[in-house]
């Protein structure tokens, strides 16, 4: 009888950064059990806060401060406030270890980061989110992509107090009828909109990069729901593809996005695996 890999190989320690909506849920399926992983730890900016939550899970794992985490933990999932991910990564990827980024627009303020991974054997993640089509977008990427177009319609309370939307004094609250408030880059987008656009520069990084992949926004006072649609011209397929996104707790983020970061972690000693 062969012998199930999964039974003699290690358990993955994970430790997870942040407990706002997208951290809360990846905890609570951890706790739930993923076949070969372990939450070792979490870390937080208000321990106090998050005591109760913390308590009532199954296993409770140590509540540390993020620059703790590398020490006890394989990979980390990184589900904080963007400013914060150069503290929760760099120490894991200069470890030859794994990092889950969530906040894939503060990628863009540090792509050092990359080659930091690559001199030490570490890996960054970016799991799919708020988006679909990666995969096929990842395939096109190996031949030739011509373009890229993403069109993002957001709730206006999604919008709120995006650097963007406060340099250019727009008042979101005074849109009525759906106006177009952004026409650039995705590298621009992830400057003006860092809470809004990871999904913009997920999607760059799998195809043409962030100077080539194009995007606009649009702030639409009936939606209640985030809306991507993506346009992709390739030498070996043209296609497009749009979501609607039921959003979390956080109006800016969607439901989904914690549930394609579980769904990666499932992958990884999964039996069977779909997708790229």
């Amino acid at each position: 009888m062969p012998n199930d890999l999964n039974s003699t190989r290690p358990q993955l320690r994970v430790a997870v950064a942040g407990l706002g909506a997208i951290g809360t849920k990846v905890v609570e399926a951890l706790d739930r059990g993923i076949d070969g992983m372990v939450l070792v730890a979490v870390a937080v900016r208000n321990p106090a806060k998050h005591r109760t939550f913390i308590e009532g899970l199954t296993s409770k794992p140590a509540l540390l401060p993020i620059e703790g985490l590398a020490d006890v933990a394989d990979m980390v999932i990184e589900c904080a406030p963007s400013s914060l991910l150069r503290a929760i990564v760099a120490p894991f990827v200069r470890a030859g270890k794994t990092a889950m980024v969530l906040s894939a627009g503060a990628l863009m303020e540090n792509e050092d980061l990359i080659a930091l991974a690559k001199a030490h054997g570490g890996q960054i993640v970016v799991p799919t989110g708020a988006l679909i089509g990666l995969d096929a977008v990842t395939a096109a990427a190996e031949g030739q992509i011509h373009s890229v177009r993403m069109v993002t319609r957001k709730p206006v309370r999604g919008l709120a107090g995006a650097p963007y939307i406060v340099a250019n004094n727009i008042d979101i609250e005074s849109i009525t009828e759906p106006l177009k408030i952004f026409d650039g880059t995705a590298r621009e987008a992830a400057k003006g909109f860092p809470a809004n656009l990871n999904v913009a520069v997920a999607l760059s990084l799998a195809g043409i990069g962030a100077d080539r992949t194009t995007l606009q926004i649009w702030a639409d006072p009936a939606l209640t729901r985030n809306v991507h649609r993506v346009e992709v011209a390739a030498d070996s397929a043209s296609f497009s593809m749009t979501i609607e996104n039921i959003p979390s707790e956080n109006p800016k983020t969607g439901r989904i996005t914690a549930l394609s970061a579980i769904a990666w972690l499932r992958k990884q000693r999964a039996a069977l695996r779909v997708g790229t």
